[in-house]
């Protein structure tokens, strides 16, 4: 990356949405998602072993699927790829598996495949994968908010892990908010926020548990 392309990288991350800027970077930076990655986590623990099975995450809106995503990539050392369903087909999935074999061949690094709002894929979109996940190409994460064992094809669901994400909690959604309010990096700390525990409250009510919205 050159000196320019760094520094409009820079600006856009600076004039990023405070929720993309607030986004988790590591596992202990993930809030409200304890059983799945705490300290005693089961996902947790495979990240810690370096082993990561294709997996689907399932779960309402803003409870971190992307994040999680990108922190088990960046934790693990992997490549992150990132398709929409709505938005991609077939092609693009072999693009992806073919940059991927290359990767691997070349430099020795896996790839994450995240594939958001999987549930959009027709069957024969889904059946694609399999091959790729079997003989481990690629890592596939999916994200959808439907249940996945009625949207997403049998073969295909055989061959990953649905892992269940919770609406975050309201202590968990107070921490977030605070930790936004005193991040001078990252959140809004310089602007020295007074604040009212009350009306941080009244916040977390009116999110339904997204992170994004409060």
């Amino acid at each position: 990356m050159d000196l320019f392309s760094f520094a409009n990288q820079t600006l856009i991350e600076e004039n990023a949405p405070l929720a993309v800027r607030m986004r988790p970077r590591s596992l202990n930076e993930i809030h409200g998602q304890d059983e799945i990655v705490g300290q005693q986590g089961f996902l947790r623990r495979m990240i810690e072993s370096d082993n990561i099975p294709s997996m689907i995450l399932f779960g309402p809106p803003g409870t971190g699927k992307t994040t999680l995503a990108q922190v088990i990539a960046s934790s693990t050392g992997c490549h992150f790829e990132k398709l929409n369903a709505v938005e991609s087909g077939i092609s693009d999935i072999r693009k992806t598996v073919e940059a991927a074999r290359e990767r691997i061949k070349l430099y020795g690094k896996r790839t994450i495949l995240f594939i958001d709002e999987i549930h959009r894929f027709n069957k024969t979109q889904q059946d694609t994968l399999l091959p790729y996940v079997e003989d481990g190409r690629l890592i596939l994460i999916g994200a959808t908010t439907e249940n996945p064992y009625f949207e997403v094809n049998l073969p295909l669901l055989s061959r990953v892990r649905v892992i269940r994400l919770k609406p975050i909690g309201k202590s968990s959604m107070l921490a977030i908010i605070k930790q936004a309010l005193i991040d001078e990096e990252r959140g809004v700390g310089k602007l020295a926020i007074n604040y009212d525990d009350s009306v941080l409250e009244k916040i977390v009510d009116l999110s339904h548990g997204d992170a994004r919205i409060s």
